[in-house]
């Protein structure tokens, strides 16, 4: 958490726990969030009393309506004290608005992965962000279980693999610490965890990266191409305010997934070059945070309560790749 003044200066931060709802409840995401406030206000100085003109809350598990009224009466009912005002959004409306004022795309890609556009005139659409059943394409895990089923397929002779194995197999085995394929099992049901799984690619970023491991840059370029997918996804939504920006269509990557973006490049650009021109979308600028989305969910509190913040946006995050698109490229350092 962090609290702004209106002459857009930091106070202080605060730190806790994890708040998405889903996993802790309500009751207990919102005592984590009092208690941020609170160890903020001491260290700005103020007294713990004191009422937050514009609380706003970016979090995973806040896109859906009903989840919103809830917790902003939560807020109401629990801590009348805390804040005049309250605003709910997701983690990704937050990353945004840390980057920018005016809209644009979040890709988050990183144990899970979700896709959100944000207009303008503050209407938003998503793409993904529906768990690791029935989305996460791109994400750590996506990538992990997907190597990982490429190896059981090819050594169950169900899908032969054209690309050597043994890099990833031998990554795996060393990653969950097994000495068999039937090692992983506790890990994919019992014990299930996503985090450990999607930890695998990191040793997967170092085969493509380091060691140009075919399987491991497969992995990679399948999720480039995926990831361009999810933005395309929302190109019949987008305000041709956000495609007609100077260096493109702005979209802030969150999420450690992008610590790999050498790797990821190639299938991004295959799959943008093949459809970007015809969804309207002739360039692209992809920024990251220099700091976390608690200052998104500042300022979009802050509007809520009729004050806009004067903040330098470029304080917050850096652009790391461009890129323009057409259907020819008659200059490649320009177009693709």
């Amino acid at each position: 958490m962090v609290l702004i003044r209106s002459d857009g200066e930091v106070a202080a931060w605060g730190k806790g726990g994890a708040t998405n709802q889903w996993l802790i409840g309500v009751p207990e995401c919102l005592k984590r969030i009092n208690q941020m406030a609170t160890d903020a206000k001491s260290k700005a100085g103020l007294p713990p009393d004191l009422k937050l003109k514009g609380l706003g809350l970016s979090l995973s598990g806040g896109d859906e309506k009903k989840s919103q009224d809830e917790l902003k009466e939560g807020v109401m009912a629990n801590y009348p004290g805390l804040t005049e005002t309250t605003f709910v959004a997701s983690d990704t409306q937050g990353a945004l608005a840390t980057a920018s004022p005016s809209g644009g795309i979040v890709m988050i890609a990183g144990t899970g992965s979700n896709c959100q556009l944000i207009n303008p005139d503050d209407s938003a659409f998503r793409c993904g962000g529906w768990g690791h059943l029935m989305g996460d394409e791109g994400s750590g895990y996506w990538m992990s279980q997907r190597a990982m089923k490429t190896v059981f397929d090819h050594e169950d002779n169900l899908i032969t693999c054209p690309m050597d194995i043994t890099f990833v197999k031998n990554a795996m085995f060393k990653h969950f610490q097994i000495e068999d394929r039937a090692g992983l099992l506790p890990f994919l049901y019992p014990n299930f965890d996503k985090a450990k799984i999607s930890g695998l690619t990191k040793e997967l970023a170092k085969g493509a990266m380091e060691d140009k491991d075919a399987l491991c840059l497969s992995v990679f370029s399948a999720a480039g191409s995926v990831i361009a997918q999810h933005i395309l996804a929302l190109a019949p939504k987008m305000d041709k305010k956000l495609l007609s920006n100077q260096g493109g269509l702005q979209v802030v990557c969150v999420g450690s997934v992008f610590k790999a973006w050498p790797v990821l490049q190639q299938g991004f650009e295959s799959k943008m070059k093949a459809e970007g021109p015809k969804a309207g979308i002739k360039g692209v600028k992809f920024l990251r945070l220099k700091t976390c989305g608690a200052v998104g969910a500042a300022t979009l509190g802050a509007k809520q309560a009729g004050v806009t913040l004067p903040l330098n946006y470029a304080d917050f995050a850096e652009t790391f790749y461009t890129a323009a698109f057409c259907e020819t490229a008659p200059n490649k350092s320009t177009c693709l």
